[in-house]
């Protein structure tokens, strides 16, 4: 089957990706632009991690303020000073320090959440489902659950984005790797709220 350019820049021009990976997608999509788009993002989550340990030297303070009431500062790294510089990243650092502002997360990612915290957590998910007369067995499957909805209500990567509620930020994050072609690390930020 033939693909035609006009279908090669139609899907780069809604992915953002390389023309030559656009059109590949497409040969092995059959010419389906939708099935072609799927194909893509299944790669664009193996790019992405591919990337994941190349150093990032640069990148882009941003802050949000809303209302006077909340601040955020983050600091999001990447690659190069060209990918920094680029609006679509200055975007999503923007998006960043906005959704801090309203979703309030205290870690950036899992393996940030002390120890201690996630003991006590447990264990007090462990005594609700006793509580609820639930077995061992099954106690431990619905504590494993819950901790899901503990990591999305205090870490950042596991929250769904403000802006989309389909994605988690560490979805959207996938995407901006994938996208842009640079490794990109949400590497700190700091929350204040008035009188907090």
């Amino acid at each position: 089957m033939e693909i035609k350019a006009q279908q090669i820049a139609q899907l780069r021009k809604k992915t953002g990706l390389p023309m030559m990976e656009c059109k590949k997608a497409l040969v092995e999509a059959s010419g389906e632009e939708a099935k072609a788009i799927e194909l893509l993002k299944k790669k664009g989550v193996i790019k992405a991690a591919s990337k994941s340990e190349r150093s990032t030297k640069s990148g882009l303070v941003d802050s949000y303020i809303h209302n006077g009431q909340i601040g955020v500062l983050v600091e999001v790294l990447t690659e190069t000073d060209f990918v920094a510089k680029n609006e679509e990243f200055k975007q999503f650092v923007h998006d960043v320090a906005l959704h801090i502002a309203a979703a309030n997360p205290k870690y950036i990612k899992r393996e940030d959440v002390p120890s201690a915290d996630l003991e006590k957590e447990k264990a007090d998910l462990v005594e609700q489902a006793k509580a609820e007369g639930k077995p061992e067995e099954i106690a431990k499957k619905i504590v494993e659950g819950r901790l899901g909805k503990f990591y999305a209500e205090i870490c950042l990567l596991d929250q769904s984005f403000v802006k989309n509620e389909d994605l988690t930020i560490g979805e959207l994050l996938t995407e901006k790797i994938a996208k842009i072609g640079e490794n990109i690390v949400i590497s700190r930020f700091v929350r204040y709220e008035l009188g907090k």
